[in-house]
């Protein structure tokens, strides 16, 4: 049986186009375009009718950066790949892309096996994964060929996190190496873990304890030397390198002179950078802690850099590192020693509706929305245009957004599974009043229609970006 739904009336906004046009939705699939109130959008005919009239009709968001159900210092990640990706689509996010983990002293697939387990049958919208690389070996570097041979085409390695996830340069440069031969992306979190460490050590013998080192030890410098050597050294190997929440001036300027030169370079940020900063990190009775994620809150005056990184598109794409930890329970980890808070913030939940906060605020313009939230990712992952757009033979993943509707945001309302907001009592305009799933309803009129296991897993191609 054939399933159609038509959504009428709306703004449809996408990367390139804004259109007042019916969308002609049929087996999960955009079948047809049609300017409103003209004969041709009159044929499209369907059992669903959503009005979308004074609203806009918008891509579901792809998040290309989430860690669900993540082992991080003695903890987990609060979000399941359930509660998780139930809040990405009341957020009107449809697609993400999470992080498989290899352990030390075990294989790529082995990770990726575990990964699939956990998301398998739970998710809400349709996901895809990225593998951290922790252990460059000759093994790794073979099954790294394998993996883009079935749809895991980015691989990410860190220069921070010496004894957990930390890779040298050296190992660094052989995986860029395979990348360049097997058209994988590699993802840097570029911070230099090893100077870092003594800067923490440090700061604690001084008594320096509170969450607020945690950023004053990651210096601005730091992220900025490790972005250059990350850059540097994908010259060297002629790969393609993408760094992941990019938090500094110094970082985007280090991307910037990258991308002059005409190099593969690309850069994300993520709305903690945008709206918040070490005032947040510096907040009485150890509320800071909620603010602790790695790379750090910046000071407010970083935030001018990365607004103009993303309107030069010197920085491509915002997606949210979201990695939730408990204030109580598991922040509280770290009282006494900053260096034991667990790193992460929630977010899936909040992007769209801040970046629309942005459109608002003058920031950047609703096309560039798109752009940086759903088209750029979906294709930088491998994922456009079955993701990132509304046009034929796309996925309906659709999203009918109201761009008056005002909201605060909180805890004591969000969906994700976590006891706090990073934007307690933030106003914004715009709210997320329907969305589709593969046509399929998960939201329906701010009412949750979803179910577990309704999103499947997405294999990607590789970079579109690369010739």
């Amino acid at each position: 049986m054939s399933s159609r739904t038509v959504v009428r009336g709306g703004l449809v906004i996408t990367a390139s186009d804004e259109i007042h046009a019916d969308v002609l939705i049929e087996d999960g699939r955009v079948a047809a375009l049609a300017a409103t109130g003209t004969q041709a959008a009159e044929f499209f005919t369907a059992e669903r009718v959503i009005d979308a009239t004074g609203k806009y009709v918008i891509p579901g968001g792809v998040d290309g950066h989430t860690h669900m159900e993540m082992p991080f210092g003695g903890t987990y990640a609060a979000d399941t790949f359930e509660t998780g990706t139930r809040a990405a689509a009341w957020g009107g996010t449809t697609t993400i892309v999470d992080f498989a983990i290899q352990s030390v002293g075990r294989s790529l697939r082995e990770g990726l096996d575990a990964w699939h387990a956990k998301a398998e049958g739970n998710c809400a919208i349709d996901y895809g994964f990225h593998m951290i690389v922790s252990d460059v070996n000759q093994e790794t570097l073979k099954e790294m060929d394998l993996l883009v041979e079935e749809g895991v085409t980015s691989f990410k390695q860190f220069m921070a996190y010496p004894g957990v996830f930390y890779s040298d340069d050296g190992q660094i440069l052989r995986a860029m190496q395979r990348a360049a031969e097997n058209g994988g992306l590699i993802m840097m979190h570029a911070e230099n873990g090893i100077a870092i460490d003594v800067l923490v050590e440090q700061a604690l013998a001084r008594g320096e304890t509170d969450p607020r080192f945690h950023g004053e030890v990651r210096k601005a410098l730091l992220e900025a030397e490790a972005t250059h050597r990350a850059i540097r050294l994908a010259q060297v190997a002629g790969a393609p390198l993408y760094v992941v929440h990019v938090s500094a001036t110094e970082a985007v300027a280090e991307l910037t002179r990258a991308r002059d030169e005409g190099l593969n370079v690309f850069g994300e940020t993520c709305p903690q950078y945008l709206f918040l900063s070490t005032d947040n990190l510096a907040e009485p009775d150890f509320e800071g802690a909620k603010y602790v994620c790695s790379t750090p809150l910046r000071p407010r005056e970083h935030q001018a850099a990365l607004w103009r990184g993303l309107r030069t598109n010197d920085l491509q794409v915002v997606s949210t590192d979201h990695c939730p930890f408990c204030f109580s329970g598991q922040k509280e980890l770290g009282r006494g020693d900053f260096s034991k808070i667990p790193n992460g913030m929630p977010g899936v939940e909040n992007r769209m509706d801040l970046l629309h906060q942005a459109v608002v605020d003058g920031h950047i313009g609703r096309r560039r929305w798109i752009e940086i939230a759903c088209a750029t990712p979906a294709r930088m992952f491998g994922l456009y245009p079955k993701k990132g757009t509304i046009a034929p033979g796309a996925d309906a993943d659709i999203v009918v957004y109201d761009p008056h509707a005002e909201q605060v945001i909180s805890a004591e309302t969000h969906h994700m599974n976590v006891d706090y907001s990073a934007y307690e009592g933030k106003r914004v305009t715009g709210r997320v009043e329907t969305v589709l799933s593969r046509g399929e309803p998960v939201v329906t009129e701010r009412e949750y229609t979803g179910r577990k296991g309704h999103g499947v897993y997405t294999p990607r191609s590789t970079c579109q970006y690369l010739n």
